[in-house]
């Protein structure tokens, strides 16, 4: 079975770009989820709500590796410096544990 992969940063859309960067997001997470490399969360800090943290997890290493590789995705990743500042990356997470855990046994 292939290991999940989590990768974490912090999104901070520009001025007046923050609905552009959400649109791009949401097209950018359909297309990672249609092409099977990952499912993303965006989540809003609530002590700071122009601050965005994006959860990725990938599929395998072998999904990141490939996204890594594919000319569509990097037409997103281009445009995003454009509509946000995006920080602290967090890449290759290790998953210790996980409740799953115990729904599987059961």
């Amino acid at each position: 079975m292939k290991k999940e992969v989590l990768s974490v940063t912090i999104v901070e859309p520009f001025e007046n770009k923050e609905e552009a960067a959400l649109q791009l997001l949401r097209e950018l997470y359909s297309f990672m989820a249609k092409k099977g490399y990952s499912h993303d969360l965006l989540y809003r800090d609530p002590r700071n709500a122009r601050r965005l943290v994006h959860l990725r997890i990938w599929k395998s290493l072998e999904a990141k590796q490939e996204a890594q590789e594919d000319p569509q995705v990097h037409r997103y990743w281009l445009r995003l410096p454009e509509l946000c500042e995006i920080s602290n990356p967090q890449h290759n997470v290790e998953l210790l544990f996980s409740s799953m855990e115990a729904v599987d046994m059961e």
